[in-house]
């Protein structure tokens, strides 16, 4: 599973015109699911994302999470273009998971991020989507569940 989080001030994505989610400050977080991930990975990226520690404390570090920044929310979209294969100039996506797997693992990390305490806002799987964010910072973290060690996931924020 593939994740680019940014830090937005605020964020919304539109869909035929329409507003379908916005947050203010908080998490805008891309989200694509690689054929072969399961629940493990869904657990591991809710954890990681919610307990990502890039606000800054007094001292202008990035070290608070968004829950004692006050940003506890998430507009999270559905992005299978995160597994691109651009090997060639035309891009295969052969390694994003298909639909009947993905939707799955998409909303159970929707659901994991929400059970721990986050507002979250969504696109539609699938859907033409726009997206829109303003960015602060710019603060821009890519996460690959390939990439966590399994004592991460353990630990408390």
């Amino acid at each position: 599973m593939r994740a680019v989080v940014t830090r937005v001030k605020n964020a919304r994505v539109e869909i035929d015109c329409a507003v379908h989610g916005a947050i203010d400050q908080g998490f805008l977080v891309l989200l694509g699911v690689r054929a072969g991930d399961t629940e493990a990975e869904a657990q591991k990226m809710a954890d990681k994302i919610c307990g990502l520690r890039i606000f800054e404390d007094a001292a202008g570090k990035m070290n608070v999470n968004p829950t004692d920044a006050g940003a506890d929310r998430l507009l999270i979209i559905s992005q299978f273009t995160l597994f691109a294969d651009c090997r060639s100039r035309r891009p295969g996506f052969t390694e994003a998971a298909r639909p009947d797997t993905a939707i799955p693992l998409y909303e159970t990390v929707i659901r994991l991020c929400r059970e721990r305490g986050f507002t979250v806002e969504t696109g539609v799987f699938g859907a033409d989507m726009q997206v829109f964010s303003q960015n602060d910072g710019p603060v821009t973290i890519l996460l690959d569940t390939d990439d966590f060690s399994g004592a991460w996931a353990h630990r408390a924020n």
